[in-house]
């Protein structure tokens, strides 16, 4: 990791002439809330065509808790935020019109938040047959019902941390994620819902021991599904209003055969009480859809008499419906639905999201003994919500642990604590303010890899004075580089110690830090950086995560590697590749580089990006490559450049293009965030590969 107070990138050939672009032209309370004088809860009712009812007041609401009831303090009906409209979808790049280049993702911010859905896939219990459907489900969601404002996150229960993907609103980051998905044979899901009826035969001394072993192993996934969702709630904590998490699983047992499982019961216990504390309520989807419990194709009942296979046929009823026992009780704990005995996974979906449009907020103040621990310890105290309006229903989170908010959420307070904690955090910690930048590339070397660049205001920094004018700043820094299957590919786990002074001090005060990581990728797919600094001085932490996708080169299909951009005050009028290569192109704004991309009107914007595998046309013995701009602001179309044909300079390498170009900003154009896209169309290449997409954001300021 070698970090700097400027960076220095060149380019070296040019595959565009310039273009111009013409002129452009409040997050919510916590919901649930349990300190020392003030319980409050959030409760949803519905008539009995299961339809919200919106209408009531504080007089037709009863509140218990212990079976005491509660006199209510505290009353509202919050509604959810609507859904921003769509952006329009934008035209596609002339000649590329069956492999149309999508529209870059908009960068979304905690202000823009109206949604949050996590959607946890259980593949520690799923099935073969239900794998396929949760993957066609959610794909379908992400591409049809996902809006504009959702905060959406795919997550494996039988993962890591690294799989706990950013809960994020660009679709392409949810499609790795659900590509990820697999069946897991080692899980207590098998290949179908149930397992077949066997052939009689066998000891039945060791069936039976098999039985209860099988039991003991499901147990185990049962308990690692919940700490998955335990983790989950923790992470969902941090984001504002109500939340919602929707659990696919083919479901778990509450009960064996002999007890109550109490190594289960304790974990929902304990999950139930977190995520009523971070507003989070959950959803559960029984992915087995609508079964016939009698005899199947893969049944064989031979050697069975009659009898035998009735019993075996009870006993599968029996073990289906006590599955769902889990499922049943988590969302009834946490004021959410258990659907099931549906094909339709994304109507159960679609109901979910219907149930969140409202809902209503409860509070009292408890009794003195609440938060009083006893021989037992921590007691876990019953509410019950009730309306007093026949024929009404109503959902709510039925209990909490006697301790406050404050003491269940302890501050993190040594160096690694601070760190992990924002690590974990779905959104960036702002103590010190880090911009992340991760470029796909390939080098001649070490072959395929991405580039980082970490830029970091020093003015958060502190720095301390010694002698002969120096100042000195420790910075603590801890980055993780995670593959798409949630392994941990790269790490860094450092403390630098930065002695600077006179000019290079005011320099570093103007225009940052900027650290680079290099990342061999030699495996293609979805990789992940997540970079935490902390300044050891004052303890604060600034976090910043990027996802991003390494194409396979191998397989010889069109691809581009990420966008270098950076601004210069005038365009220059002749080659912005051999100016690059003459170092004629150092940006007078410290801002304007490609680590912050942050830049005036009335700048020019120098663009470099390398094009592999491009065909090759037989006769010319030349690519035929078409290039093309568009601009983007908040995910709105306000831009498209013509297409230009890619020139070829002597002596390239034909598999290597390295294109460059400049965009004249106008004076005129609007403040704000943008994207700029580079569509490259190869026309010699089939359909479907024929056109790659790469865009790289940026800030407009005065």
């Amino acid at each position: 990791m070698l970090c700097t107070a400027a960076l220095s990138l060149a380019a070296f050939a040019v595959g565009q002439t310039r273009q111009s672009a013409p002129q452009d032209t409040a997050p919510q309370d916590t919901v649930v809330r349990i300190v020392v004088n003030l319980v409050q809860v959030d409760a949803v009712v519905t008539d009995a065509r299961d339809r919200p009812v919106t209408d009531l007041r504080a007089e037709d609401f009863e509140i218990y808790q212990d079976g005491r009831k509660q006199k209510i303090t505290n009353f509202a009906y919050v509604t959810a935020p609507p859904a921003a409209p769509a952006a329009p979808a934008a035209r596609p790049a002339r000649g590329a019109e069956r492999s149309a280049a999508p529209a870059p993702t908009v960068r979304l911010r905690r202000e823009d938040i109206r949604r949050t859905v996590a959607l946890v896939v259980d593949d520690l219990g799923l099935s073969f047959e239900s794998t396929a459907h949760v993957q066609d489900s959610l794909k379908k969601f992400v591409d049809e019902q996902m809006q504009p404002g959702d905060l959406v996150g795919i997550i494996r229960t039988g993962a890591g941390m690294g799989a706990l993907q950013q809960f994020t609103g660009d679709r392409r980051q949810l499609h790795a994620a659900i590509d990820r998905i697999r069946w897991n044979p080692l899980g207590r899901g098998g290949v179908g819902a149930f397992a077949p009826i066997s052939s009689a035969g066998g000891d039945d001394t060791a069936a039976a021991a098999d039985e209860r072993l099988n039991e003991f192993r499901a147990d185990l996934f049962s308990v690692g599904t919940l700490g998955a969702i335990n983790f989950v709630v923790r992470a969902l904590a941090e984001l504002p209003g109500r939340k919602s998490l929707i659990l696919m699983s083919d479901g778990f047992k509450i009960f064996n055969r002999e007890r109550d499982n109490r190594r289960v019961l304790d974990a929902l216990e304990h999950l139930t009480d977190l995520a009523n504390r971070a507003s989070v309520v959950i959803y559960t989807l029984d992915a087995r859809g609508l079964q016939t419990l009698g005899l199947t194709a893969e049944d064989s009942g031979r050697g069975f008499s009659p009898q035998q296979v009735q019993e075996r046929l009870e006993q599968r009823r029996t073990d289906y419906f006590e599955s769902q026992d889990g499922l049943s009780h988590l969302a009834h704990e946490t004021g959410g639905l258990f659907l099931h005995d549906s094909n339709d996974l994304n109507d159960s979906i679609r109901r979910v999201l219907a149930d969140q449009s409202g809902y209503y907020l409860l509070g009292y103040v408890p009794d003195s003994s609440t938060f009083k621990t006893d021989a037992r310890g921590t007691r876990f105290h019953k509410i019950a919500v009730k309306v007093t309006r026949p024929g009404l229903h109503v959902r709510s989170r039925t209990g909490f642990f006697g301790v406050s908010d404050p003491e269940s959420r302890p501050v993190p307070r040594t160096r690694a604590e601070q760190m992990v904690a924002a690590l974990q955090s779905p959104f960036g910690a702002t103590g010190i303010r880090v911009r992340l930048t991760s470029l796909f590339g390939s080098d001649l070397k070490v072959g395929p890899m991405v580039r980082s660049l970490l830029h970091i205001d020093a003015n958060d920094l502190t720095f301390t004075e010694e002698p002969d004018g120096w100042r000195k700043t420790v910075v603590d820094v801890l980055a993780l580089t995670y593959a798409d299957s949630g392994r941990v590919v790269d790490s860094i786990n450092r403390t630098f110690t930065i002695r600077v002074r006179g000019e290079d001090f005011e320099e570093m005060r103007r225009g940052g830090l900027i650290c680079t990581l290099n990342v061999p990728a030699q495996k293609s797919g979805a990789y992940q950086l997540r970079a935490v600094l902390r300044d050891a001085g004052s303890e604060r932490v600034g976090s910043a995560s990027q996802f991003i996708e390494v194409p396979d080169l191998a397989k010889g299909r069109l691809a581009l590697s990420g966008v270098v951009l950076r601004g210069k005050e005038r365009a220059d009028s002749g080659d912005p590749a051999a100016a690059g290569a003459e170092g004629r192109l150092e940006e007078r704004d410290p801002q304007a580089n490609p680590a912050v991309r942050r830049f005036h009107r009335g700048m020019a914007l120098y663009y470099l990006l390398m094009i592999f595998n491009a065909r090759v046309d037989g006769t010319a013995h030349e690519p035929r490559i078409e290039t093309q701009l568009r601009l983007f602001r908040d995910g709105r179309l306000v831009y498209t450049g013509k297409n230009y044909p890619f020139k070829i300079r002597p002596g390239e390498d034909l598999k290597r293009l390295v294109a460059a170009g400049q965009v004249s900003l106008g004076g005129r154009i609007e403040p704000g965030e943008y994207v700029l896209q580079i569509v490259v169309t190869d026309t010699l290449a089939r359909d479907r590969y024929r056109t790659a997409t790469q865009w790289v954001d940026f800030e407009i300021v005065e």
